[in-house]
């Protein structure tokens, strides 16, 4: 919506504002509007991720996945029909269910078909993809700009017409893509289940001893979960009821938080509102519109970092550089634009323009390294850790905190950067510092761990990530014959170092 939100034909017809008769310059006169427009896309989501758990867990995840992509086109052809700000609401609301089923369960069936020593890797290509469509989305919406300079209706209309395009390519191709054998054993189609597993993780001998190994992980677990708790509602999920050893509320806080967080660090003010932090950093709107695509592209690169190193490093330390790396761009993007705008009042023409520079250097570190790092991890994590019987439900609690977190933020950041301006980057700055101590106490590692193994790591009766680690060994020594995928695979890495270890070590 970033590109959506400058169309002069667009500002007017949603009743939110309207174009500078004399520079055409866009002047909103209602900014919470212009945020509830776009926010409550994220009620959507909410109300969407929490039916796709449940669906997901029910059908399985290849048939929720073309819901959710009916749904998305659905929401996606009325809100190309809007023809004032209430229909775009209803419309952007429909749109939200649809994605929100979508990001429920495609990350879990992506974390229950690779194998646990390049599961991050696989979800970070997804998210590479991800991007990739925003880039195109907001290139098109910014070529279109010039269309009746940025006046005309085609410019807002037809970018939100163009993910019907990739929405009907999922839709046909979902049908040919392997169900997860994971979700087969939990229903009792375990000849299935194997096949698939056989077929997924190689023809030779070896890769054979890996599938059966694997799959009768997986057995020993549904045996494990089904004994340890049978209340799965989400209401028993959020509230801990019952779950024995298996602590699925304290993991639906974790992801809750994570995702809340995952905003607050300051990705939802950066990409809608990029060309609001550039006009305050002195640049004139077609020209922020401009530096904002470039930003997107940056960015999308960017998340080719975390392809190659988010198995090696694992997710606590991927999510400790990068808080540090983007709390000090908040930090400096928001000093320089406040020199910048001091320096243009004071009128010196030529500091405003270096500041301002300055200022949008900072903001493409920032969306690199969150492109690098904390892109991917609030959406891997909560794939990874839940049981199995309500995996579906649980990345569901995941999407429900980015709903939270985005639709938060999105209704307020209009407000906040029209009445504090760049200090709002100060706040996000102050986030990512807050984010550190948070990850290093209560995340423990996931990496280089089998999806079976996850239920042995939040076994400890305390929150601590101490705790969990040496609950985990005792677990594992205690039992050594209930998890053995691991020690079959051919190169492992230690989760914490990154140290790789022989073929058939133990974790």
């Amino acid at each position: 919506m970033g590109a959506i939100n400058n169309n002069r034909h667009y500002i007017h017809l949603m009743g939110f504002g309207y174009g500078d008769p004399e520079t055409g310059e866009p002047i909103i006169t209602d900014s919470l509007l212009q945020g509830g427009i776009v926010s409550v896309y994220y009620l959507g989501t909410l109300v969407g991720c929490l039916f796709g758990g449940w669906v997901g867990d029910k059908l399985g995840r290849i048939k929720t996945i073309a819901i959710g992509a009916v749904w998305a086109i659905i929401g996606a052809a009325l809100q190309t029909s809007a023809q004032n700000h209430d229909w775009m609401i209803c419309s952007r609301f429909v749109n939200g269910i649809g994605t929100g089923i979508l990001n429920a369960i495609i990350p879990v069936w992506a974390t229950e078909t690779a194998e646990h020593t390049s599961r991050g890797q696989f979800i970070a290509i997804e998210f590479t993809l991800n991007i990739f469509g925003v880039v195109v989305a907001y290139w098109l919406g910014f070529g279109l700009s010039y269309v009746d300079d940025n006046g005309s209706q085609v410019g807002w209309r037809f970018p939100i017409a163009f993910q019907i395009v990739p929405l009907f390519v999922l839709l046909a191709a979902v049908w040919f893509f392997p169900e997860s054998p994971r979700w087969l054993v939990k229903v009792g189609r375990d000849d299935e289940a194997q096949y698939i597993l056989h077929r997924l993780r190689g023809s030779s001998e070896a890769d054979l001893a890996r599938s059966r190994a694997e799959y009768n992980d997986i057995r020993n677990i549904v045996q494990l979960e089904t004994k340890e708790s049978s209340k799965n509602s989400y209401l028993h999920m959020l509230l801990g009821v019952g779950p024995g050893e298996l602590h699925t509320g304290r993991r639906v806080q974790l992801v809750i938080r994570l995702q809340i967080m995952q905003e607050w660090v300051g990705i939802a003010g950066v990409t809608v509102y990029a060309p609001v932090i550039f006009r305050i950093a002195g640049f004139d709107t077609r020209k922020s519109q401009w530096i904002s695509g470039l930003n997107n592209i940056f960015y999308m690169f960017a998340t080719l970092i975390c392809v190659f190193t988010l198995d090696r490093i694992g997710r606590r330390w991927t999510l400790y550089w990068g808080a540090v790396g983007q709390g000090i761009a908040m930090f400096l993007a928001a000093a320089f634009s406040r020199l910048g705008q001091d320096a243009r009042a004071a009128g010196d023409e030529n500091m405003a323009s270096s500041y301002g520079a300055a200022a949008a250097a900072f903001v493409f570190v920032f969306t690199s390294v969150f492109g690098a790092t904390w892109l991917t991890v609030p959406w891997l994590y909560p794939a990874e850790i839940f049981p199995l019987q309500v995996r579906a439900k649980g990345n569901a609690w995941g999407v429900f905190g980015w709903s939270i977190g985005n639709g938060w933020l999105t209704l307020i950041c209009p407000v906040m950067f029209s009445n504090i301006g760049e200090k709002t980057l100060h706040i996000f700055g102050a986030c990512n510092i807050l984010a550190i101590p948070m990850v290093w106490a209560l995340y423990p590692e996931s990496n280089q761990r089998t999806l079976e193994e996850m239920d042995l790591l939040f076994a400890a009766d305390t929150p601590w990530v101490w705790d969990a680690e040496n609950k985990f060994r005792e677990l594992k020594e205690r039992q050594p014959g209930l998890i053995t995928a691991s020690a079959h695979a051919r190169d492992v890495m230690d989760a914490e170092t990154g140290v790789k270890r022989a073929s058939g070590d133990e974790i």
